[in-house]
């Protein structure tokens, strides 16, 4: 319903700045241009006086006045004045009563969008199949699952897709490692297929850089599965699926799903890969050097050469990675994928080989800073790197400390359930609510704030509605005008910003957008709890709040599921 306030006060601007004789088109506004943003001091507001006042050399406070005395009327919209110069727009009891009756519609979400025919590929993590993931990266599934959720309720087509990088010499040094080391002496801590993964590639890894017979074996094997060698090939499935396996764990954890796994392998053995290279091999900035491949991409701002195939003629991953996404960007209208920065330069390189061809489309990408946990918090079974799999369960043991305390006549199952939803959505929560692009220090006691901060807050908040209505449902015909208090007011809407706030994320890639609304609609559904009586309160008026706490759990739930996080009944 806030789009339909937008709408509305969009369309008596327009006709308003017409009427003052300020026609669109005029002063560079086109029929668009009401610059209407949510705000603190109204339930809209306009700047476009400001940018009027600079074409037309006026007063922008003496052109709102204008605009503002020629504005028309609307059922959604109660009054509209000017603050400074300002316009200021106050939504009406109408616009109350049919954003209540919207959410509580079980026919119809009233937070998803009209499907609007884009169809987009989503990659994330993608993360080398050499052992399990770990902390640093640990934004990318949960940034990439996020905005996945966001663009379907947005109205967009998502497949979400994991590229497998199974042709590396990483993955080739594993195989080796299978083949020649004694796999029984090397027992990781954790019985996951991706620990033991690690464990042969740490070892063979040792190997390979003290002994060059090693190295050149490597090397050989890589060569021979990248030329179709059917004695090598079913090995590196092998491992490649065992690692995947042990990584899908941790991910299923986390509520990160996938539609489909896209082996990078599958571009060499079609021919495609080779069709890119002969195809940049033609172009004026391919050149040889020492028997490689290279493309001189200094006219793009790149000083350093960008190496195609190696001197044996193997292709590296970079290659690899055009011919994928010619194929995705063939089969999508958007292409979207999330990295962390240290892959700019690789996707400046990838972008301006994808120019050089003749694609006419980019991927768009969210780019990452990596995470960090501060010192001496939290250490790691190797002392190498923290993986996600230590991260979760310390969150989940945190998080039974939390529930035990609060709850601790509830039974032990129990108590073991919650604190798995809470202790995931704490680790989901704290990463997705910074901007990706900001870095981040993960801090238990922000992550496991019941009080305000983090995902538990918001969880409880579900909760507490649906404790509410175990003791009362409202009837199925309600006066929502009975509804004047202002914490009411204002939590109803908060609720009606939902789909603006999932328009905005989806159009920007922002998902910490979500995050944010997530917390600020806690806040004002407590704030409402906290001043507003409901099971006390006279008949009439009591169902009337009834209805609206079974909006407020719609829209928590709603709002969790996008965040990938589970809105428990009871904490």
């Amino acid at each position: 319903m806030y789009l339909k306030l937008i709408e509305e006060a969009g369309r008596l601007m327009k006709q308003a700045v017409a009427d003052a004789g300020f026609a669109p088109g005029e002063a560079g506004l086109t029929a668009d241009d009401t610059g209407l943003t949510e705000s603190a001091h109204a339930d809209l507001s306009s700047s476009l006086p400001f940018k009027l006042a600079k074409e037309l050399k006026k007063n922008p406070r003496e052109i709102a006045q204008a605009i503002v005395a020629k504005m028309g009327r609307s059922d959604y919209i109660a009054k509209v004045e000017v603050t400074g110069a300002y316009i200021n727009f106050f939504a009406s009891e109408k616009f109350v009563t049919e954003s209540l009756t919207a959410i509580r519609d079980t026919n119809t979400p009233f937070y998803r969008l009209r499907d609007n025919g884009i169809r987009v590929i989503l990659e994330h993590t993608s993360a080398n199949p050499t052992g399990p993931l770990h902390v640093g990266r640990g934004r990318n599934p949960i940034i990439g699952d996020t905005l996945a959720r966001i663009l379907r309720n947005a109205g967009y087509n998502v497949e979400v897709q994991y590229y497998v990088d199974d042709m590396g010499k990483q993955e080739a040094t594993i195989v080796w490692g299978y083949e020649n080391l004694d796999v029984s002496q090397l027992k990781p801590e954790v019985a996951k297929p991706d620990h033991e993964i690690v464990e042969v590639y740490r070892a063979a890894t040792d190997r390979r850089k003290t002994d060059e017979s090693v190295d050149k074996a490597v090397s050989d094997i890589l060569n021979r599965y990248e030329h179709k060698d059917p004695a090598i090939a079913p090995k590196f499935k092998q491992m490649v699926e065992k690692c995947l396996e042990g990584q899908r764990m941790t991910l299923d954890r986390m509520n990160v799903r996938y539609d489909r796994f896209v082996w990078e392998s599958g571009f060499v053995f079609d021919g495609e890969v080779d069709r890119i290279v002969r195809q940049l091999a033609e172009t004026p900035y391919a050149r040889r050097k020492d028997g490689a491949l290279e493309l001189d991409l200094s006219s793009f701002g790149m000083e350093k050469a960008f190496v195609l195939t190696r001197a044996d003629g193997t292709s590296l991953y970079t290659t690899r990675d055009i011919a994928y996404h010619v194929w995705k960007l063939a089969n999508c209208d958007m292409a979207v994928n999330v990295l962390g920065e240290d892959q700019k330069l690789a996707m400046a390189r990838l972008e301006a080989a994808l120019k050089i061809i003749g694609e006419t489309k980019v991927p768009t990408i969210v780019f990452y800073s990596f995470i960090s946990l501060p010192e001496g918090r939290m250490s790691t079974r190797k002392g190498v790197v923290v993986n996600m799999d230590d991260l979760l369960d310390e969150a989940i043991v945190r998080a039974y400390a939390e529930v035990d305390k609060r709850r601790a006549e509830l039974p032990d199952d129990r108590k073991k359930q919650i604190a798995e939803a809470v202790g995931i959505g704490a680790v989901r929560f704290d990463i997705i609510r910074v901007a990706p692009e900001k870095s981040i220090t993960f801090k238990w006691e922000q992550a496991l704030d019941f009080e305000k901060q983090g995902a538990p807050f918001i969880q409880y908040s579900h909760a507490r509605a649906c404790s509410i209505l175990e003791n009362a449902q409202p009837p199925a015909r309600v006066d929502y005008t009975l509804l004047k208090e202002k914490e009411e007011i204002a939590l109803v809407k908060k609720m009606a910003m939902l789909p603006y706030v999932i328009k905005n994320a989806a159009t920007d890639l922002k998902p910490h957008f979500i995050a944010t609304y997530a917390r600020e609609l806690a806040e004002s559904f407590n704030q409402f709890y906290r001043f507003v009586p409901v099971l006390k309160a006279e008949p009439g008026i009591r169902e009337a709040r009834l209805a609206l706490v079974d909006g407020a759990r719609i829209a928590l739930a709603a709002s969790l599921e996008m965040l990938g996080i589970e809105a428990v009944e009871e904490m």
